[in-house]
């Protein structure tokens, strides 16, 4: 699914009021692939197709630009993350650029250095990589940027992936405590 289809999932909607409503009374927010795009959707980004489907484990490299975030000291230069995406976003306006893949120029931003969106997945598990795989599989197109089945569980790096997750949460948590 993707940010504009409300017409057939009309939940979305209202997610799209709610995510706009925790930015405007000032929340801490964190958006993940579609999430992130709804929160640039929100923010009045465009959000479309993407020129590479990007599915597997690829590296994102962090811009310059991160080191002004909460998120300074969260990411190596360069790291492997998961990804399964089809569409992007364009940074918001006001928010700060924070990484990108070969296949996909933003990868993440943070706003008013509060709000966050990836559109690479940390949270990722073994489980729930079988479950896309599962229920998603046809996306496995061969492409360039579309790894195998065999490919992304072999590769598969999900304690670091979910250490970083931790690392996010922590930085959130003790930037927003009291």
């Amino acid at each position: 699914m993707g940010v504009h289809d409300e017409a057939v999932y009309p939940w979305l909607t209202h997610e799209k009021k709610f995510i706009e409503e925790a930015i405007q009374h000032h929340k801490p927010v964190l958006g993940i692939c579609l999430g992130a795009q709804l929160i640039a959707d929100v923010l009045g980004s465009r959000v479309h197709r993407n020129q590479h489907r990007e599915i597997g484990w690829f590296d994102i490299e962090t811009t310059q630009d991160i080191h002004t975030t909460l998120l300074s000291d969260v990411f190596p230069r360069r790291t492997r993350v998961f990804h399964w995406h089809g569409d992007t976003f364009d940074i918001p306006k006001g928010a700060v650029h924070i990484a990108k893949s070969e296949a996909c120029a933003n990868q993440g931003f943070v706003f008013e250095n509060r709000v966050i969106g990836f559109q690479f997945h940390l949270e990722s598990t073994l489980q729930t990589v079988q479950n896309l795989i599962s229920h998603c599989g046809d996306e496995l197109d061969g492409s360039e940027y579309v790894q195998s089945e065999a490919k992304m569980l072999a590769e598969a790096d999900f304690p670091g992936i979910n250490h970083l997750m931790n690392r996010v949460l922590d930085v959130m948590t003790r930037q927003y405590a009291g």
